[in-house]
């Protein structure tokens, strides 16, 4: 079994920065394709950025590309959400999932795997 736990999510003014972080156990993120996904309100969940695990290519949403970076950090078993510029719209609670293939990389329920959430509010 994989257990992910998200955290460093917060406050944050528009334009400011982000670092999420979202540690994994049980099992190596070596092992999996995966995403951080974000829910805002009154919407359905949203892929941000996924990653497969065979060559490590990336995908962002539109709204996102050049502001957002992911990435593994191999020796802590963690995966990391780098987020730049950020807009109100950014506002919501992120999640990093993880599959060994998931069928549909933009959907949220054919990972396996996720977290807990961590709430990200950007407003001034």
């Amino acid at each position: 079994q994989l257990q992910l736990v998200e955290s460093g999510g917060g406050l944050v003014q528009p334009g400011g920065s982000l670092r999420l972080s979202c540690a994994a156990s049980g099992r190596s993120l070596d092992d999996f394709a995966i995403a951080w996904f974000r829910q805002v309100p009154g919407k359905e969940r949203e892929v941000v950025v996924c990653m497969s695990k065979e060559d490590g290519h990336t995908y962002y949403r539109d709204s996102v590309k050049g502001r957002f970076t992911i990435a593994r950090d191999k020796g802590e078993n963690t995966l990391i959400l780098q987020g730049d510029n950020l807009e109100p719209e950014d506002t919501g609670v992120y999640y990093c999932n993880a599959d060994r293939s998931p069928n549909n990389w933009w959907t949220f329920d054919d990972y396996d795997y996720w977290g807990q959430g961590t709430q990200v509010t950007v407003s001034s």
